[in-house]
């Protein structure tokens, strides 16, 4: 039962909130731990790297199929027990080969004066290749709309606030023009198209795809000024195939009209380069941008709306000819057998589709999970069998809005609620070249750092220092907490579908940036100079970063397959539960009168938190006692740590985001990439000083805050003793 008292804020000063109880499970055999690890090797990752990117391989074209087939037979021929294709029909989209899509300036008869680039400038050595995809946006709605041009900064939800309600710019019937970064794409058309945009075009501002010091690809790894990032522009929310959102892409599914298909942009969308861009912001006229607006191209960043006075008859043209249509796409799923449950599955699953080559997206994972099923293979050829059924994943359609992997999770949405253990994501291994990142369930966190803590750094002049402590020199967690730094899972990659719909436990790591660094993610992200090249020349050379992230993949689920108790730690969850009920009232403070007036009360939140915490508790100290030669008695409690992620599913979904169905975690509405914790209550409270009707507003929290208490008091009580 829900306890009427709010716990003390105190929590936070508490030492077992500092330090969370270390769960000690029983490990797997340490020698063919040691013997997995051993047999990855940075020359294989690199062999592996450079024949998945000779050629481009979009989603839907032969070439992937090829790619799928090739890792299909090579898994087989690495000894896992089978490996078969598994198609789905779903809605992909093109740019059309013979209209080409570009931007153009037009004078006051109509006449197009400036085109942008139609293709990126190809890189040395692939100027023979025909099947280059030019940089497009996926999924844009077709059209050619003319108008004023408004520069919208990042395109975010408060970039047009401020444009609207403090600076009176209305972009009714205007084309804005967005830098990238912040957010996801998707989410800048979304909120183009509320402020009543006809078009929106896209952006790579130097400030933000550029590191100082550092030169333009092929000498350094900065993005070119004719390179544009190509993506898809969706709001799918989770959904999967636009036509069969929330069921599997199949033969006898039935469909939308591509009219009717959900997440689809109204409006059209293009990227370009900043060189291009330049040219259209170079004569803006209107207001002046805030200081925090301006980037770093050689133009004054004026919001216009339109140019100044000696061009203002001048307007923007978009030509936009993309098309979508129905394509099959192929997932290879490899499985080893496990030998004592075969019925729990391990999943490491990555795509291997491509915007173009995908040197470092997403093939510098696809090249690493090769290595780990090369070394399964090897394992296995010396008597060796995972204790649960290990499952391979190569996704297609990632780039399309997670198709593939989400197509699979549909299909499969009942067996893997009732036998999934875990799904380790296996997307870029790669996107700097400073420490480990690693973004996983609460859950998940004492294994990652056991993992972590067995295999070395690989940074020169760290030789004999481990990978954590090599993290933990880089990105130690200052928040009452003596280890790195571990991030909410947001969206944005495979995991979604198995971790924020099914409630399976996830993780993901991969090499990244310093997270002090101003440029985002990594300059040439979707461009034509994501090459082999790129991740030899620079981002590591000796591919002995690529090889700790396979080790620490490969720990990550060979530990979930072989060890006898499951190495879930359910006070992790603790811990973050209190982190995060502290967060979230913390944001609803900033409204003290409100919540005064509106009765606003987080009390039954912070009791079911308190609830869980003495659950899990509880549960740890009978973990200990558990005898591991009793079977049943090993499988209920594996069944209760297996089975926690699912309790904290709703199935009714997040408000207006149905296929978003976990309650403490979800991507902010207003960016798809950021995670966020009590999503239901952070969504609530997003707009509420701008709310129409505030009581109305401040209701939708409380009722938040409520669904949170029961869910979270409803997980605890799958953790009390079995009667």
């Amino acid at each position: 039962m829900i306890k009427s008292s709010v716990p003390s804020v105190t929590y936070v000063g508490a030492s077992w909130f500092a330090k969370p109880m270390p769960v000690q499970y029983e490990k797997p055999s340490p020698s063919y731990l040691h013997e997995f690890l051993d047999e990855m090797h940075a020359e294989n990752i690199r062999e592996h790297l450079r024949k998945f990117t000779r050629l481009p391989h979009l989603a839907g074209t032969l070439q992937n199929l090829r790619l799928a087939e090739q890792i299909q037979k090579e898994w087989l021929a690495f000894g896992l027990d089978s490996a078969e294709l598994v198609w789905y029909d779903v809605l992909l989209s093109y740019p059309n080969g013979t209209k080409p899509n570009y931007i153009s300036i037009v004078d006051q008869h109509g006449e197009e004066f400036f085109k942008s680039l139609l293709a990126e400038p190809v890189p040395e050595g692939y100027e023979d290749l025909t099947d280059i995809v030019p940089p497009y946006s996926a999924f844009s709605a077709q059209g050619k709309p003319e108008g004023d041009l408004v520069y919208v900064n990042y395109g975010r939800t408060e970039d047009f606030f401020k444009l609207d309600r403090e600076m009176g710019i209305n972009c009714t019937g205007k084309i804005v023009i967005a830098r990238y970064g912040k957010i996801f794409r998707g989410n800048k058309v979304k909120n183009a198209m509320l402020a009543g945009a006809k078009g929106i075009v896209l952006y790579s501002d130097p400030a933000d795809y550029s590191a100082v010091g550092v030169e333009p690809y092929p000498a350094g790894w900065n993005l070119p000024g004719g390179g544009a990032q190509r993506g898809n522009v969706l709001n799918l929310n989770g959904a999967g195939d636009p036509l069969t959102p929330g069921y599997p892409a199949k033969e006898y599914t039935y469909r939308f009209s591509p009219e009717e298909g959900l997440g689809l942009p109204k409006i059209p969308v293009h990227p370009i380069g900043y060189n291009d861009a330049a040219q259209l912001l170079k004569n803006m006229g209107g207001t002046a941008s805030p200081p925090d607006w301006k980037g770093a191209l050689n133009v004054s960043y004026n919001i216009g709306p339109g140019f100044s006075d000696e061009f203002k008859q001048n307007k923007v043209r978009m030509t936009i000819h993309t098309y979508n249509q129905v394509t099959r796409i192929y997932n290879v799923i490899g499985k080893i057998r496990g030998a004592q449950e075969p019925d729990r599955y391990v999943i490491l699953g990555g795509h291997r589709d491509a915007w173009v080559f995908g040197g470092i997206d997403p093939i510098s994972g696809a090249a690493v999970v090769h290595e780990i099923a090369q070394a399964s293979g090897k394992l296995m050829q010396r008597g060796w069998r995972p204790r649960r059924t290990l499952i391979f994943a190569s996704w297609d359609a990632e780039e399309f809005g997670l198709l593939g992997s989400t197509e699979w999770a549909e299909d499969n949405a009942k067996i893997l609620q009732d036998r999934a253990v875990a799904y380790i994501n296996a997307d870029s291994a790669i996107e700097g070249m400073y420490t480990l990142r690693v973004d996983c369930t609460p859950s998940l966190q004492t294994l990652v750092y056991d993992v972590t803590k067995q295999v070395g750094s690989p940074e020169m002049g760290e030789e004999g220092m481990s990978l954590y402590d090599s993290w933990h020199k880089r990105d130690n967690w200052t928040n009452n907490r003596d280890a790195p730094r571990i991030n909410k899972l947001g969206s944005g990659s495979d995991f979604e579908a198995y971790f924020i719909r099914l409630g399976i436990a996830s993780a993901r790591a991969r090499y990244t940036k310093n997270r002090k660094d101003t440029y985002s993610n990594y300059p040439v992200y979707h461009s034509v100079y994501e090459t082999y090249e790129i991740v030899e020349h620079f981002y590591d050379p000796t591919f002995q970063r690529l090889l700790a992230v396979a080790r620490v993949r490969g720990g990550l689920i060979f530990h979930l397959a072989d060890a006898p108790i499951l190495p879930l730690n359910c006070l992790e969850y603790a811990h973050a539960l209190i982190q995060y009920a502290h967060g979230i009232l913390k944001i609803a403070q900033k409204h003290p009168e409100a919540m005064q007036r509106y009765t606003v009360s987080f009390d039954a939140l912070f009791s079911a938190v308190n609830n869980f915490t003495n659950a899990a508790n509880d549960f740890h100290q009978r973990l200990k006692k558990v005898d591991t030669t009793d079977l049943l008695a090993v499988r209920m409690v594996n069944d209760q740590l297996m089975y926690l992620e699912r309790a904290f599913i709703d199935p009714l979904g997040l408000p207006d985001r149905p296929f978003y169905r976990h309650i403490i975690f979800a991507p902010s509405s207003h960016n798809k990439y950021a995670g966020e914790s009590f999503p239901g209550i952070y969504d609530a409270l997003f707009d509420i000083e701008s709310a129409v009707d505030p009581a109305r507003a401040w209701d939708e929290v409380k009722r938040q805050i409520s669904i949170a208490a029961f869910t979270v008091n409803a997980a605890s009580n799958t953790l009390n003793p079995v009667a």
